[in-house]
């Protein structure tokens, strides 16, 4: 096994009740961080996220702030960081250039072009240096605004339409954005709008249009709610073992993360959801079978990010489920589908596209072998959603245990204490 694999067992401990303190939503903190930036000090944050995207993104803004020559381009370098990408390649338009904007291997795989081709519009000198369309990025900043109207596609990336809100308070000229198609992910752009209206910026909603007068801020703190993302692997878990309680403190009932659509999904897997002044209790309440759940469909177009854990258990409790909204996951930190479809075929199931969008896990020939290996493809999702092998599996091997420091530094630290055990 080489130094960065983890074996992971469990050892089922009867009735466990534990207390897991999540992390600080990396979307949520993300968003924070560059309100906070162009506040110039009026906008603070509380609850900080240690998820290595945050981190990546917080060090590349100290380093904005505190250059001092503009002569020679400033290589900001984002990593695997997707939304840090998104978000800074808007940022950095506003911000004394030039600048030169890169990441990984795979984020220079991962398209931005519909991003850049709005904010050009708007008047911002954004160059490809690599493949068109395609980070890296040679940016001048200083943007002088051309234009105030761009229409961006609301179908490919929520991300690209929270980029340009973000900054469009401070644009010379404002902003009014026009969103064409479906809007995918909705719950992440109510995310940004609602921290928006927190930092006292007006936002007009005007048919599919959102208009945005250039305004200042006002002071405020951001308190960063932990991440229902996270919350997804414990219910999970909870679900695939026979008895148990999680207490997830600080987790709010009515949440600005489209995540928290994992509370209802989990009713139909046997899992209560209680909230208190403290935060979230889930109880396993039920052992579902697969004949009262086998006719069902999952849509996860307003939460992709938890569609990796939820298609992992029904593997898991081998109950076969038709599931749509997955478009986003093919430009991810990898492709999630096709990555899905490797590592489910090593236990016999098979995620099969029986329409286009529309995808059902095959169950009948499920086995759960004295062991197997598990390759993350650079995902912190994979080994998360993965991780609940273990309750069926004696031993389950992760390529890469560092990859979950991207989003969930304590990830194996914290299964310790409901009766994991890594090595």
């Amino acid at each position: 096994m080489s130094e960065k694999a983890i074996s992971l067992s469990f050892t089922n401990p009867r009735n466990p009740k534990v207390t897991i303190q999540l992390t600080g939503s990396k979307s949520e903190c993300n968003r924070a961080l560059i309100l906070a930036a162009l506040s110039k000090g009026k906008v603070k944050l509380e609850n900080f996220s240690d998820a290595h995207d945050t981190q990546i993104l917080k060090s590349c803004l100290d380093k904005i702030s505190s250059q001092n020559s503009a002569t020679n381009p400033l290589c900001i370098d984002i990593g695997p960081a997707g939304t840090a990408m998104r978000f800074l390649t808007a940022y950095l338009c506003l911000q004394r250039g030039p600048f030169f904007l890169t990441g990984t291997a795979r984020m220079q795989q991962r398209p931005i072009q519909l991003l850049v081709e709005a904010l050009q519009t708007l008047g911002a000198e954004i160059k490809y240096a690599g493949v068109p369309g395609y980070p890296p990025l040679e940016i001048a900043g200083n943007l002088k605004q051309l234009k105030t109207h761009i229409s961006i596609p609301g179908n490919i990336s929520s991300q690209y339409l929270s980029a340009l809100l973000l900054i469009g308070s401070q644009l010379p000229l404002g902003l009014a954005l026009t969103i064409e198609n479906e809007i995918t992910s909705k719950p992440y752009l109510d995310m940004t709008l609602a921290l928006l209206k927190e930092v006292g910026v007006n936002v007009q909603w005007k048919q599919n249009s959102l208009i945005i007068p250039p305004q200042d801020f006002k002071e405020a703190t951001l308190g960063i709610e932990p991440d229902w993302s996270a919350a997804s692997y414990w219910y999970t878990i909870l679900a695939s073992i026979p008895e148990g309680e999680i207490t997830l403190p600080y987790l709010k009932e009515n949440s600005l993360q489209g995540d928290n659509a994992i509370v209802h999904i989990m009713k139909n897997f046997g899992v209560k959801s209680t909230f208190s002044k403290q935060g979230l209790t889930l109880k396993k309440v039920a052992n579902p079978s697969s004949s009262e759940i086998q006719a069902g469909h999952i849509n996860f177009i307003t939460c992709p990010d938890i569609a990796q854990s939820i298609i992992v258990l029904c593997a898991v409790l081998k109950i076969p489920h038709y599931f749509s909204g997955l478009e986003t996951l093919k430009i991810k930190e990898t492709n999630r589908i096709e990555a899905l479809q490797i590592e489910l075929r090593k236990i016999g199931a098979h995620l099969i596209e029986t329409e286009p969008g529309v995808y059902y896990l095959e169950t009948k020939n499920i086995h759960f072998p004295d062991s197997v290996r598990i390759s993350t493809y650079e995902d912190h999702r994979m080994a998360m959603a993965f991780a609940v092998l273990a309750t069926q599996i004696k031993e389950v091997i992760f390529d890469d245990k560092e990859v979950v420091n991207k989003s969930y530094p304590n990830f194996w630290k914290d299964l310790e204490k409901i009766g994991f055990i890594h090595q």
